[in-house]
């Protein structure tokens, strides 16, 4: 009977639904929320932000806000294309926060903005969620540690989920991306890296892997084709003109934003742990150069268990050294732990830094830990960070300790 349960519960198809229905649920879950007065936050709640001025916040004082306020923010992006009205600013009637992404993204939106709420939401929690799924199935690992792993990351996701928010997307973009890379697919490859970089630019990183792969020339030539067509398609429905205008919004919208908070990352813990202050640049040009020693072991570039420790790396480094990264981001740092995790052979120490992402990342925020632990330190010290900035140590060594050899490992078959 055992046997089988646990059969039953790593079948692809069993993950398939669970996926799809943790995505209804949470979306169902946002609409019977309903709306609430918007509270003025406490001072400190949101220090240096780029919403944390008076001229924004008082804008959404006796206002009501929905709990899908992610959504809304995309869904209204489309029709503030469509007007021509500035993509990057403040529409209090309508949802609370700027609108961070880009000019393709809020055409994409089109597809469902004319939706019912309820409708659009589980469609793009839907999406968010298949994305994970499907990005995962296509890792170069047996059906039993694909479904292994997807069972690793799904707590993550519903926290992705019910906020309303892009990273389950961004998540399954990236994987994809790399998946079809080791397919052959540059095509593919690339439209799934430059669509993952038109919705947050983080993710350019992830032509990092170009480095590992025969054809960079083909693999850049399609890359542009892609950035070329993603930049020009809100041309559908705005004047040329008007698009350069939403784009330069858009670049000093980032601007200002790069100077607001440290967020749940290296920075972040540095703040405050060690009250380390104004530490973002450094810390950023340390990640930085720290990522990219690990292409200094050209010798194993076609090793495949190096591309997915690099893979593994990158996942995680896009978050860690994000000064905006929030709960709902960790799912893309938890699928590149993962992904190490059942990467390599296993041990006492990786286990133990893999049982310490899933309870203190994956488990912290959550009701496992009564509010007076999750209030008085989970939330003020960053907890939610510390494993994965461990993890993200363990896959840089054991990336510059990887044998020529190296295999990808079977053990969960």
């Amino acid at each position: 009977m055992r046997d089988k349960l646990v059969a039953f519960l790593l079948k692809p198809q069993t993950l398939l639904v669970v996926f799809i229905g943790l995505a209804v649920i949470a979306g169902v879950q946002q609409i019977l929320l309903g709306t609430h007065p918007f509270i003025m936050p406490k001072p400190g709640t949101f220090p240096e932000d780029i919403m944390n001025k008076p001229e924004y916040m008082n804008q959404f004082i006796g206002r009501q806000m929905t709990e899908y306020n992610n959504y809304l923010i995309f869904k209204y992006s489309y029709f503030h294309l469509l007007d021509g009205t500035n993509l990057y600013g403040l529409y209090p009637d309508r949802h609370w926060d700027f609108y961070k992404y880009s000019p393709t993204f809020a055409m994409l939106m089109g597809t469902m903005a004319y939706l019912p709420d309820v409708i659009g939401i589980c469609i793009w929690d839907i999406l968010n969620a298949i994305a994970v799924f499907f990005a995962i199935r296509m890792l170069p690992f047996k059906t039993r540690t694909q479904s292994l792993l997807l069972w690793f990351v799904a707590l993550e996701l519903l926290t992705c989920l019910q906020n309303t928010q892009s990273n389950g997307l961004m998540c399954g973009l990236m994987i994809a991306g790399y998946a079809c890379m080791h397919r052959g697919k540059p095509l593919w490859a690339t439209l799934w890296l430059v669509l993952a970089a038109y919705i947050k630019v983080y993710s350019l990183i992830g032509f990092s892997f170009f480095l590992l792969y025969p054809g960079r020339v083909r693999f850049a030539l399609y890359a542009a084709m892609w950035m070329v067509v993603l930049w020009a398609l809100p041309l559908l429905v705005t004047p040329f003109n008007t698009l350069l205008w939403q784009y330069q919004n858009w670049k000093d919208l980032i601007a200002a934003d790069a100077v607001a908070a440290t967020g749940i990352s290296v920075a972040g813990w540095l703040e405050t742990w060690f009250g380390m202050r104004d530490v973002k640049t450094m810390v950023s040009i340390a990640g930085i150069v720290l990522y990219m020693v690990q292409f200094i072991r050209w010798d194993v570039y076609r090793n495949e268990a190096y591309r997915l420790l690099i893979l593994a790396s990158m996942l995680v480094w896009v978050v860690i050294f994000n000064h905006k990264a929030e709960s709902p981001t960790f799912i893309i740092t938890v699928a590149g732990v993962g992904i190490w995790f059942f990467t390599q052979p296993r041990t006492m120490w990786r286990t133990v830094v893999f049982a310490l992402v899933f309870i203190f990342t994956s488990l912290g925020t959550t009701d496992i830990f009564p509010p007076v632990v999750r209030n008085n330190f989970i939330y003020p010290y960053d907890i939610k960070v510390v494993p994965c900035i461990i993890a993200w140590v363990a896959i840089l060594v054991d990336i510059l300790r990887l044998r020529k050899d190296a295999m990808v490992r079977s053990w969960a078959e």
